[in-house]
């Protein structure tokens, strides 16, 4: 069944104003708009698809809601779905960057965003209990998980070299074969038409930047292209590298307002990757006010999600094809595995710089580890941490509940 243009933009336009609650609920809003109650697209589709969506960087809910398009209305229908999936999250994140920068420096509405930290520390340590759960199936994975974690956390190695190594291995000791014959492709010319028309359309515009001199925008969009190839397994995998990037490298913005933009980003629709928007607004907002603000997040959203349309465009005719190659599954597997250690990671970078008031280094060759100083732990980001994870544990409630519990929690402790 082919549905109209409009129809397609009302229920893609659904789609994206619901799309709360991370990939695991996006996925399950589609399938249930797209295969339940329409019948658009048929469960064995459906299925492939995201198995496709998995396989490549960036965020598989915003890539199968462009392939779901795609196969319905081709490149347009592709470009509705994918853009309508984005849009209500960003224009939310337009307006939390405006109110954060007017408001957030108020001691009430710190104290509010102490109860978001420690949210988002439960908030990950859930991310990781249910990947490892579905992951680390085996002993080889485990090994690949725990050497990921000490390969970022104690030898600070880059997150593309982990990722890399993570796929190679799993590629290498597959022992399966294609499990149906591979059917012929589309010729080789379209394949190559597709990937330079799509290439232009992402990566010249940063090169413009980088020649007319806009230095801030030209490092934030090459930023968020780099980060764009290597986003394999949600937001969460790369907030580390993120982090450790424009907080430590180009000194964009803080630890805690990267905290904060994580938190925020956590209450909006979309996938959680507009993170980077957030990110690249405050950027622009602390280093020009508010013209470049909106400069740097419309560069950011180009820089990240204009390569998610290249990959499906790419990819999507050679579905069955790809779905028949289980070295490529063996291969992400590996990648999912490292990834858990590479939340790992994150979940002990947030715990020490929400609980700690100064965290030093202790180096030693190659190795380097983080010491917090015992004597600057804040003890109500240790009790709003606990309640949290009581909440969120304990009596399972939703993030949006949660959030708003440990936001008032915060502002009750610092009245008293």
């Amino acid at each position: 069944m082919t549905p109209a243009l409009t129809e397609l933009v009302r229920v893609f336009g659904r789609i994206g104003l619901l799309s709360f609650g991370g990939p695991a609920a996006q996925i399950s809003l589609m399938h249930q708009e797209l295969v339940e109650r329409r019948p658009w697209l048929d469960e064995q589709t459906y299925l492939r698809a995201l198995s496709l969506c998995m396989l490549l960087p960036g965020p598989e809910a915003m890539q199968l809601a462009t392939y779901a398009g795609w196969r319905l209305r081709g490149v347009v229908g592709g470009l509705v779905a994918g853009t309508l999936f984005v849009l209500p999250g960003a224009l939310v994140i337009a307006v939390l960057v405006a109110l954060y920068t007017a408001y957030g420096t108020l001691p009430l509405v710190q104290a509010g965003f102490l109860g978001v930290k420690a949210t988002v520390i439960i908030i990950v340590l859930q991310a990781l209990r249910n990947l490892s759960r579905k992951a680390l199936t085996d002993v080889e994975h485990r090994v690949i998980a725990a050497l990921a974690f000490l390969g970022i956390f104690a030898f600070d190695l880059p997150f593309p070299v982990i990722i890399l190594c993570a796929a190679l291995w799993g590629y290498v000791t597959s022992k399966h074969e294609a499990t149906a014959p591979i059917a012929a492709g589309p010729a080789l010319t379209r394949p190559f038409r597709t990937a330079s028309i799509w290439l232009t359309l992402w990566l010249g515009p940063l090169i413009a930047l980088h020649l007319s001199g806009q230095e801030l925008l030209s490092d934030l969009g090459w930023f968020f292209a780099r980060l764009a190839v290597v986003t394999f397994g949600g937001a969460y995998a790369v907030l580390a590298y993120m982090t450790q990037t424009v907080v430590e490298t180009y000194h964009w913005i803080s630890t805690d307002q990267m905290i904060d933009a994580l938190g925020l980003a956590e209450t909006t629709p979309g996938p959680l990757i507009l993170v980077t928007q957030f990110v690249a607004m405050l950027t622009g907002q602390i280093a020009g006010g508010t013209g470049l603000a909106l400069a740097a997040g419309f560069v950011a959203l180009w820089a990240t999600f204009v390569p998610c349309f290249l990959w499906i465009f790419l990819a999507a005719p050679h579905l069955d094809r790809i779905a028949a190659r289980p070295r490529l599954g063996a291969a992400m597997h590996g990648i999912t595995a490292a990834v858990v250690g590479v939340i790992l990671n994150l979940s002990v970078w947030f715990g020490l710089n929400v609980l700690f008031g100064n965290i030093q280094g202790w180096t030693w060759g190659a190795l380097s580890l983080p010491l917090p100083d015992p004597t600057t732990l804040d003890i109500r980001a240790m009790i709003l941490t606990l309640a949290a994870g009581v909440l969120i544990f304990r009596y399972k409630s939703g993030l949006a509940t949660t959030l708003t519990a440990m936001v008032l929690a915060g502002v009750g402790l610092q009245i008293l």
